[in-house]
């Protein structure tokens, strides 16, 4: 039985990493991330693919000084919609691995639009908004 699903993400924020394995298993382990794609030789990872439940996901390798498409590691950010709760997705189950993590830049709180928030670093510094708010309908 085939259970594989179309890709419908149309936008793929990438990431490059100086320990891009550590980078995979925070962001798998801490904000629960699932992994698809991970092409890896001796720890240095020419691609990876990180499915988020909800939808969506990020691509991410280790960082290559002279490639075509190298950005420096540490200097990105992102905001990932939580999941429903008691997904491994919601945003107690987010923060309360954050926590044990050591990952927390702000805690859990609520914003002055009606999200609940929190914001973690991982390990190589880029900063992760994870949050209730899912955007506002498009416009036809």
């Amino acid at each position: 039985m085939d259970t594989t699903t179309e890709v419908t993400a149309q936008v793929w924020p990438t990431l490059q990493a100086h320990d891009a394995p550590a980078l995979i298993d925070f962001l798998v382990d801490v904000v629960g991330f699932r992994r698809n794609t991970v092409m890896e030789d001796g720890g240095f990872v020419a691609h990876a693919q990180l499915d988020w439940p909800p939808g969506g996901g990020i691509m991410l390798g280790s960082f290559t000084p002279d490639g075509e498409w190298s950005r420096s590691p540490g200097t990105s950010g992102g905001y990932v919609v939580a999941g429903e709760d008691g997904s491994g997705t919601g945003i107690e189950e987010v923060a309360e691995r954050a926590a044990r993590a050591g990952a927390l830049v702000s805690p859990l709180h609520e914003t002055d639009y009606g999200s609940s928030e929190l914001v973690l670093a991982d390990p190589e510094g880029n900063l992760w908004s994870v949050g209730t708010y899912r955007g506002e309908p498009r416009r036809a």
